[in-house]
């Protein structure tokens, strides 16, 4: 996944002097929640808060660089495209069809129903770019996203719901190109939030940390399903995926620079997720790109840099909450999901076309289709099954389809499990695998066109 590289840009970044605190706009009515201008639904670990919060004790540490608060390189630009842009397709880097589709787990070139003109990647090595189709409820996110000539070449894509969570889950570990499997726009500070008139911004931040802040084991926590690949290269004691706050009894009061003063209420009430990893900045929060969000403008600003490293020095994991409030204020439950299963292909056969918004099969009359995968059902740590786990198949079908699942160990050498079909309603219960094992689903359609639905979840 990405490993983001801010280095002496960071630095750069910060070298400016102070700019006059922006006239306080009127405050207009809130984006809602789940559209292109507010992702995720509002029970999304972005839009809730905790209530009552527990702390760590773990201090991020300093480093080469001040901490930071900006656009550059490595952040991005959340693209909006319309009914009226035309559809492109991106291509691997040497101009052949094999775009990394993280959800799928396969190289394919992919087509995007609506390009916005004038799109521009993030130029660091991360090559970051978000594209929201309203059209289609979907967020695309590219990793390493370049224009080459007359054609898009990018090396990994992955998708994710405007109206979803805004995470991965057990079932699809990747739902974005950042390290933990979000899209770039996750957390990100946008542009027309900076100037809203609002004390806080209505969701939580997106952070880096460093080497010396990450920790090695784990390397990440919910609701992060993933890490930087080479996390034995970290020396620290925060794992990817950490919601860091800001104590309820920090002084904001005397933070001169209102953009900041607005970061650091934003840090006190919904906090700041890990989402990557950086080279040599205590922390980096992500400010879309395009903005005029500046810190410290063309020069340096002493109070301003002090002011960061005391945010440094206040900012506690949150290891416990007393409770959670979604975006509307409402009491919620964090919980975990615990579906194990994707039915997000490939699909070999005839009359089988994937709906990715509703993880579901749709089959034409009498259509037969097959998925063989290798899918590792531990391969997120904190939803692994316990040894001896019992799992629970369960089938949601219209239209008379029918779905089987087929276990099988990963050396073909074992029959694990055989549900046989499975019809709308039914379900069965398995040994929950250990380790890796390959996964065959057959789905049938009857006389009429269907759709099929399944899950796998352990029992309690």
């Amino acid at each position: 996944m990405t490993r983001s590289m801010l280095s002496s840009l960071a630095l750069l970044c910060l070298a400016g002097t102070s700019l006059a605190a922006p006239p306080a706009a009127t405050p207009a009515r809130p984006p809602a929640f789940g559209t292109a201008e507010h992702p995720f639904a509002a029970d999304s670990p972005w839009n809730a808060r905790p209530v009552s919060p527990v702390f760590g004790t773990a201090e991020i540490p300093t480093s080469s660089y001040f901490p930071a608060i900006g656009g550059g390189a490595f952040s991005t630009i959340s693209f909006l495209g319309g009914k009226e842009s035309p559809s492109q397709q991106v291509v691997g880097a040497k101009g052949k069809p094999d775009v990394w589709d993280y959800n799928q787990g396969v190289q394919r070139a992919i087509t995007i129903t609506h390009w916005p003109a004038g799109l521009t990647p993030a130029s660091g090595s991360d090559g970051h770019a978000d594209i929201a189709e309203p059209e289609t409820g979907m967020l695309h996110s590219f990793w390493q996203l370049r224009q080459r000539g007359d054609h898009w070449s990018a090396v990994g894509y992955a998708w994710s719901r405007l109206k979803g969570r805004g995470w991965g889950d057990p079932a699809d570990f990747y739902q974005g190109t950042r390290a933990v499997g979000i899209p770039s726009t996750a957390g990100l500070i946008r542009r027309h939030e900076i100037d809203d008139g609002l004390p806080v911004y209505r969701h939580a931040l997106a952070m880096s940390l460093t080497f010396n802040g990450l920790s090695k084991s784990p390397a990440y926590i919910f609701p992060a399903t993933a890490a930087d690949i080479d996390a034995s290269r970290n020396t620290g004691n925060i794992p990817e995926g950490a919601l860091m706050m800001l104590p309820p009894d920090y002084d904001t009061g005397k933070i001169a620079n209102a953009r900041l003063r607005k970061v650091a209420e934003t840090l006190k009430t919904y906090g700041a997720y890990v989402v990557d990893r950086n080279e040599g900045t205590p922390f980096y929060i992500y400010v879309e790109n395009g903005s005029d969000f500046s810190l410290h403008g063309k020069g340096w600003n002493q109070d301003v840099a002090r002011e960061l490293q005391r945010i440094r020095a206040g900012l506690r994991q949150v290891v416990s909450a007393g409770g959670w409030l979604d975006g509307n204020g409402k009491p919620m439950k964090m919980e975990k999901p615990t579906n194990l299963l994707s039915l997000r292909g490939p699909w070999r056969g005839n009359g089988g076309d994937y709906d990715a918004i509703d993880d579901r099969l749709k089959l034409e009359a009498g259509g037969k289709a097959r998925s063989s995968v290798l899918r590792d059902i531990g391969r997120v740590s904190w939803a692994a099954p316990r040894d001896g786990a019992q799992c629970r198949f369960s089938v949601q079908a219209t239209g008379g389809a029918t779905l089987a699942l087929q276990v099988r160990s990963a050396d073909m050498t074992q029959q694990l499990f055989d549900s046989g079909p499975l019809a709308d309603g039914a379900s069965a219960t398995l040994p929950c695998p250990s380790g890796k094992a390959r996964y065959d689903l057959i789905a049938a359609g009857g006389k009429t066109d269907a759709t099929v639905r399944a899950t796998l979840a352990v029992q309690d």
